[in-house]
């Protein structure tokens, strides 16, 4: 028996059940193989090789693969149709022995029985253009993130992450919101008039004051307004030209990865990684009570607006015979794909239009049905006919003001009855036509209404905002968007106020840092470039590693520079090995490092410590404050001979006295040890320095000499080794 290898399980159930157990079809979960995680694995002295190794977890599962790639006739690789696909699809096929050279790659836009059956009988080489586009992205944000992040973490503070698309994504997030807080609001007016025909025949319509002397009229303060609302006073209105044309509105576009995040977070208040795990489980497909698994649209990794000449004529043969044939255009639409798309596989759509999202409405949770509700929409929608509406301007005019009255009423629905587009949020609700009007008619005014109002910041990003931005400077991939705004959330570099997003204090210096010291990197201009230079490996025209060889030196030199900018070298020489040591600035404070590093590592705190008053449980030296990843704590000045710590500030119990020190008489503090266990140390400290875990009485042992402590129980002596004991009454006697 043969058998196909896809990533994910839920797909292996849907394959399997369309190809009705002829075939095994077995999942390999993703990657089988990556960098791995905790060292770079990327060797840049040998021309930016990669070491891959076993994706944690994944050993049993290529045990099991390898016994069913000896056990079957042929071995058929059908990974996801993108780089990513062919890079799972090439680890696959090196990790199983299988030939280099073999005809076993298949791919299908769909998870349909025709497209799983017609790609069985076309299998093909691995792509490895597509492969070498994939290890390029790979290696290139595998080289920018291990570098950046740990500057970010000496410099700023700990658990910091920093990538090529990610940081240039955050970057637009924080200039926007500095964009907002720079705003200056710009005082102005606008004058409405409520206006009818003398003989009020008609009803009456509104009219919106434009231009004075036949130039834009801007109203920038109440006198202006004022004078001009004397003006209209005294003056007639009467009727100036008049339009009246058919607007035209054409179908949207089948949905592509960015559009259809765009809609679902505008519509259904999704988030893109939440629209992205529904629109996967719908392509690879899902649990239908009596029907078993089953897949309902197409690839949902796409920038393309194409469809297949077979989904386009049964779109045409559905709109027929549910809307009419006058909803039908007179040619089949088609869509031109936005510049520098890939367009390597259809547009979002459904597989089968017989499943309309009403069948399937009470066999799905609500997110997935919205999400489908939404492809099936828009992709009816984008093969029906234009939207038409009656539309009617009229210029108003009064001395040498001119207003301007504008109406619009549906004359044929068109698309709209199959799906409606979102209102952008500064575009006002359609209105109905204008009275019948002709030039020269005189005009009665109801009401003049001036109203002040005030120019707006620009508004923060949405989730839905943000992958336009990103697709609009052409940052990122549609297989990136999601994760990178699930990347900003996870590290709190951004939190949510409502649907906006607003950047947190640490994006602001991670961005200014990184903006200063890696122009290029944060420059969206250079980010797109390198986009474009990595889509060059798939189409064959470039060599990965020549592509990263020129990008890494320079790089490399802006890490150096930002890894030693402000350094100062001493002459303070290194306690261990006797260099001289480099003065450098922390997250914490001055600090110095031995220039010998890496053979020596040596580095010592500059910044003054505070001495407490706590003593060392251990040495009892007195603690000195330091400050780390979760704020003040206790170390002992005795580091590393003695690393005790202990926490700080949590509570004051220094500064309370219990029981008695049996050695010296003083009282003792009660304390807490740095896992938070209460012992009690002599109040006469350095001096005296007697510590115990109980609270000491302050009288001695009369069987060994040693202190007598206060338990629970009784008294006791501290001396392990003896047994003396007596009542708590005793001791107060």
């Amino acid at each position: 028996m043969d058998l196909i290898i896809v990533e994910s399980p839920s797909k292996a159930k849907t394959i399997s059940k369309y190809l009705k157990g002829k075939y095994r079809v077995d999942a390999s979960g993703g990657h089988i193989r990556d960098l791995p995680q905790k060292t770079l694995g990327v060797s840049v002295e040998k021309n930016f090789e990669p070491r891959y190794v076993t994706s944690p977890g994944k050993e049993e599962i290529i045990r099991r693969l390898t016994d069913e790639a000896k056990k079957a006739d042929r071995v058929y690789l059908a990974t996801d149709p993108d780089r990513e696909g062919e890079a799972i699809s090439w680890h696959l096929q090196t990790v199983l022995g299988l030939p280099e050279e073999g005809e076993n790659r298949i791919e299908f836009n769909e998870i349909s029985p025709r497209a799983v059956e017609h790609a069985l009988q076309n299998p093909r080489r691995i792509n490895y253009n597509l492969v070498d586009a994939q290890q390029a992205r790979r290696v290139l944000d595998r080289l920018v993130g291990y570098k950046l992040s740990p500057l970010l973490n000496n410099k700023i503070r700990n658990g910091l992450s920093a990538g090529r698309v990610q940081s240039v994504a955050l970057r637009l997030v924080v200039d926007r919101e500095r964009e907002i807080s720079a705003f200056v609001p710009e005082e102005y007016w606008t004058i409405t008039c409520e206006l009818q025909d003398t003989g009020k025949k008609h009803a009456p319509f509104r009219a919106v004051l434009e231009k004075e002397g036949g130039k834009k009229l801007k109203i920038r303060d109440q006198a202006k307004a004022d004078a001009v609302l004397a003006a209209l006073a005294a003056g007639q209105y009467s009727v100036g030209a008049v339009k009246s044309t058919v607007a035209r509105s054409h179908a949207p576009a089948p949905f592509t990865t960015s559009t259809l995040q765009q809609d679902a977070s505008n519509k259904l208040g999704l988030s893109a990684p939440e629209t992205m795990l529904m629109a996967q489980h719908l392509y690879e497909g899902m649990d239908l009570e009596g029907e078993g698994h089953v897949a309902f649209v197409t690839y949902i990794r796409t920038d393309s607006t194409r469809v297949s000449a077979e989904a386009q004529a049964a779109a045409r043969e559905y709109i027929a015979g549910r809307y009419g044939k006058e909803y039908l255009p007179a040619k089949p639409n088609f869509y031109a794909s936005k510049k520098g798309a890939q367009d390597a596989h259809e547009a979002i759509r459904p597989i089968d239009l017989s499943r309309t999202p009403e069948s399937v409405k009470k066999l799905l949770d609500k997110k997935h049905y919205s999400v489908y509700k939404l492809i099936y929409e828009r992709f009816i929608a984008s093969q029906m006919a234009e939207a038409l509406y009656d539309s009617m301007q009229a210029d108003i005019l009064n001395g040498v003001y001119t207003l301007k009255a504008s109406g619009k009423a549906l004359r044929f629905a068109g698309f709209t009855v199959a799906y409606q587009e979102v209102k952008k949020e500064d575009e006002e609700e359609s209105k109905g036509l204008l009275p019948p009007l002709s030039d020269g008619d005189p005009l009665t005014p109801l009401s003049v209404k001036p109203e002040q109002k005030f120019t707006k910041p620009p508004v923060r990003y949405t989730d839905a905002s943000l992958v336009k931005a990103m697709e609009d400077k052409g940052i990122g991939r549609p297989s990136t968007y999601a994760s990178i705004i699930s990347v900003l959330g996870k590290r709190n570099y951004v939190e949510k106020e409502g649907k906006y997003m607003k950047p947190t204090e640490i994006a602001y210096r991670i961005t200014d840092m990184l903006v200063h010291y890696f122009k290029d990197i944060m420059d969206v201009g250079f980010t797109a470039a390198m986009e474009e230079r990595l889509d060059e490996i798939e189409d064959g025209g470039k060599d990965w590693r020549s592509i990263i060889g020129e990008f890494y030196p320079p790089f490399e030199e802006q890490l150096r520079h930002a890894s030693t900018d402000g350094d100062e070298m001493t002459e303070i020489l290194c306690e261990k090995c006797g260099r001289p040591m480099v003065r450098k600035q922390g997250k914490y404070g001055t600090y110095l490092a031995c220039s010998g590093y890496p053979a020596c590592s040596n580095i010592v705190s500059e910044t003054a410590a505070e001495v407490s008053e706590v003593p060392c449980p251990k040495c009892g030296q007195m603690m000195v404050v330091k400050t780390g990843r979760y704020g003040k704590f206790l170390a002992c000045p005795n580091y590393p001979a003695c690393r005790s710590t202990m926490p700080f500030g949590e509570k004051k119990e220094e500064d309370v006295l219990e029981g008695v020190c049996p050695d010296c008489g003083k009282p003792t503090k009660k304390l807490r040890s740095r896992t938070g266990k209460t012992y009690y140390g002599c109040s006469g400290y350095p001096e005296c320095k007697f510590m115990s875990w109980d609270m000491p009485t302050g009288e001695k042992c009369p069987q060994c000499g040693g202190a007598l402590v206060r338990t629970a129980r009784g008294v006791k002596c501290a001396n392990k080794s003896c047994t003396y004991k007596r009542k708590d009454s005793d001791a107060k006697e």
